[in-house]
């Protein structure tokens, strides 16, 4: 079962995504405790992004695999590790190493794939899912009838957060350049052109009571402007610095100034939060927890693409052999949805 050997993508360094390598070996072992399994579908997210410019804050050491997330059949079990596994489809959160033709994982750490979702579907929501679920429910606790503000309405995250507020019956308010405006139309989001509108004040004009909760992976002076335009006891949630994304210097630095603002907007007696996101939070502390969590999210956002309120945007697939035109892909900004690969 094994002759099929192992096609991996290495990143070696900062380099430019025609530098990533291609590199071949055996397929990996599964050892106590561990799965491996065969990749149907990774895919492209803002980290390798970050990664290939050594601006992803706690990424290894190069030379080394990315691929944040994956979907596919578990191939193999080790020792300890219930055999009736093999075969089903399952997903897993790795940070690194999902852009590989077989993945060694913790099995504690795969997620079953409900029937009737197919790999390259389940992949967009796999990272995508998770953050945007956990950022609306478990830091935002929003509810029905609230407002929200989503920056980045069509991309990665925002384009999940808005179905699945939606689908709580919350109302959004979604930043996005002009071409993607109907299309958010059509999911009931009011949008706001960032390039050409003064997005503080179109909100202010919609919201002129504030916004419940501000959803923002911008950073820097926008992460500023979202917390002013929340109403008391409202809820920022900051999920990233891409306006730093191109910057040089320290990778830590932009991260570590929006902390900082965060911990001095949360000693602010208003009501109001300020929250910085991490998908990893509380790994150290409780991998069981941890787990359970990360668990019962991807389920429900699974059950959430199954029913139908939310819709798997695949922006397009390559073979795994293509990650640098995949790569370049994402990072055009010209796509709606997810860059998949497959093996």
């Amino acid at each position: 079962m094994n002759a099929e050997g192992l096609v991996e993508v290495v990143l070696p360094g900062k380099v430019e995504p025609e530098g990533l390598e291609i590199r071949h070996g055996a397929v990996p072992v599964a050892g106590p405790g561990q799965v491996v399994i065969r990749m149907e579908a990774t895919g492209v997210s803002f980290a390798e992004q970050q990664m290939r410019r050594g601006r992803y804050y706690d990424q290894p050491p190069f030379p080394f695999v990315p691929g944040y997330d994956l979907v596919g059949t578990v191939l193999t079990t080790g020792q300890g590790v219930d055999p009736g596994l093999a075969g089903t489809r399952v997903a897993a959160l790795v940070k690194v190493g999902g852009w590989a033709s077989h993945v060694r994982v913790e099995a504690a750490d795969v997620v079953p794939v409900p029937d009737g979702i197919g790999a390259a579907e389940a992949e967009t929501v796999v990272v995508n899912g998770i953050t945007a679920w956990q950022m609306l429910h478990r830091k935002a606790r929003v509810r029905t009838g609230q407002t929200i503000l989503v920056h980045g309405a069509n991309g990665g995250v925002g384009s999940v957060l808005v179905q699945l507020a939606r689908a709580a019956g919350v109302k959004v308010i979604g930043t996005a350049s002009a071409r993607h405006h109907d299309a958010l139309r059509e999911r009931g989001v009011t949008p706001v052109d960032y390039r050409t509108e003064n997005v503080a004040a179109r909100v202010r004009e919609l919201a002129p009571g504030g916004v419940d909760a501000v959803f923002d992976h911008i950073g820097g002076r926008s992460a500023v402007d979202s917390w002013n335009l929340l109403a008391p006891g409202g809820t920022l949630v900051a999920y990233g610095s891409a306006s730093t994304r191109d910057d040089t210097g320290s990778k830590q630095g932009p991260v570590l100034k929006l902390l900082g603002r965060v911990w001095l907007w949360n000693s602010l007696p208003n009501g109001r939060r300020a929250y910085f996101f991490n998908v990893w939070a509380g790994r150290a502390l409780s991998k069981n927890r941890f787990r359970a969590r990360l668990r019962a999210d991807l389920t429900q956002v699974f059950t959430a693409l199954k029913r139908g309120d939310v819709t798997a945007q695949i922006a397009a697939q390559l073979p795994l052999t293509r990650a640098a035109e995949a790569l370049r892909l994402a990072e055009s900004g010209t796509v709606a949805g997810k860059v998949v690969l497959n093996p």
